[in-house]
């Protein structure tokens, strides 16, 4: 991959349509806490040109302005949102090895996502696409309430360890009920940490969810690391600091 170099951020490095935009719901919709902040990672060369020339085609802002056609973006494919994918390297590997699934990957960071899009060029993946913005704005206004997603992944997001920013943690009880009103009969909520409080909260909010009923025999966490799920940049990054990763496969009833 080509080095870093310095770059504009993203508020002018790209013009609307041509790449993503900092903020594309603007105050258009009600604001909430975001379980995000933005990174200021440098954008290399590489991956900017793969944003310029692969945004119009394979990118998706979440601006709330419009419903999404999830059967025209995919050719009909059954369709998986993960909410926060990095760099990407672990979503291109999924997409690779289910050509069947199409991935609806969203995220805030420019860097992963002209990472993302470099990959799915490179190794001709066409189940990709890369949503740019808030992913519970995305559920909310952007998918019609019903079966529409085959899964959501939600892998290492940010454990906000304080407590005074726990509020901000994206599995509370209302994400995961947005969540589950979007997805199929059986279809999976996916989620991985390697925070230990966070995984005990999200084991704590899912099993109440009245949505899903906990895919493991016997309940609790999976034995080790759930089929299919490539090992992630954060995950490596965990067990290096003898972190212990948990898996929480919770299937939505009928």
């Amino acid at each position: 991959m080509a080095p870093a170099v310095p770059q504009p951020r993203a508020a002018t490095m790209f013009a609307p349509g041509a790449g993503p935009q900092p903020d594309p719901a603007g105050d258009r919709h009600q604001r909430r806490i975001r379980s995000f902040q933005p990174r200021r990672s440098r954008v290399t060369q590489a991956q900017r040109q793969a944003l310029e020339r692969l945004w119009p085609r394979w990118g998706i802002e979440i601006d709330g302005l419009s419903r999404l056609d999830l059967r025209a973006l995919f050719s009909g494919r059954p369709v998986v949102l993960e909410v926060g994918f990095g760099m990407g390297e672990a979503t291109a590997e999924m997409a690779a090895a289910d050509p069947d699934t199409g991935i609806l990957a969203a995220d805030v960071h420019t860097p992963g996502q002209g990472n993302l899009l470099r990959l799915a060029e490179e190794r001709g993946l066409d189940n990709v696409r890369v949503a740019n913005g808030d992913a519970v704005l995305l559920l909310r206004e952007m998918l019609a309430p019903g079966p529409a997603l085959a899964g959501v992944r939600v892998f290492f997001p940010d454990p906000w360890p304080k407590s005074r920013h726990h509020k901000r943690r994206i599995i509370q009880p209302e994400f995961v009920e947005l969540a589950a009103s979007r997805m199929a009969p059986g279809a999976l909520l996916h989620c991985a940490t390697d925070w230990e409080p966070y995984a005990e909260r999200m084991l704590e909010v899912l099993t109440a969810s009245p949505s899903l009923r906990n895919a493991v025999p016997g309940g609790g966490f999976a034995a080790a690391r759930a089929a299919g799920r490539p090992a992630t940049r954060f995950e490596r990054q965990g067990l290096a600091k003898g972190h212990v990763v948990h898996d929480l496969l919770f299937r939505r009833l009928p």
